[in-house]
């Protein structure tokens, strides 16, 4: 949506994958829609749309949320890292993306971009003392594959490495 705001739709300016954005959209767009319909990032998938399989999980101010659920007016001034932001600028995969190609941790691959994140995420907030505890934090996340064992393991893996 083009234009200035109106009743139905706002300005905002927020940061993704470290680029600053500036969009009018419909109050009623969610993040996950804005990512991937107004900035053109499809990584983070939509896949219940309802905030139950953790395919649209996102960084958003360092935190774990699920971007179906997220308005997106209410990310103003925000950060926010999508899959597309992991790596480094020169290509280099972050450790657990890595991870999880050296565990063959993924098979469709729908949900990875997701269980990625939510990898990021959960060993960031410190939640990788035991296995249980990685399952207990990434249960949000689902697949439909089972790949859950590798899962754990690529996470533990990078979280043992300090990353």
């Amino acid at each position: 949506m083009a234009g200035a705001p109106g009743e139905h739709s706002s300005a905002l300016t927020l940061k993704v994958n470290g680029r600053r954005h500036q969009v009018t959209i419909d109050n009623r767009t969610s993040l996950l829609d804005l990512l991937r319909e107004h900035l053109a990032l499809p990584g983070t998938k939509k896949g219940c749309d309802q905030g139950a399989c953790g395919a649209c999980t996102v960084l958003l101010d360092g935190r774990r949320v699920n971007a179906c659920l997220t308005l997106a007016v209410r990310c103003q001034d925000a950060e926010v890292t999508t899959i597309e932001g992991l790596a480094a600028e020169d290509g280099d995969l972050h450790p657990l993306q890595q991870a999880f190609i050296e565990q063959d941790a993924f098979q469709c691959g729908y949900c990875t971009p997701g269980q990625i994140v939510s990898g990021v995420g959960c060993i960031r907030e410190g939640h990788t003392g035991s296995r249980a505890e990685i399952r207990e934090w990434m249960s949000g996340n689902l697949c439909r594959c089972g790949c859950y064992v590798k899962i754990v393991n690529a996470v533990a893996q990078v979280a043992r490495q300090g990353s």
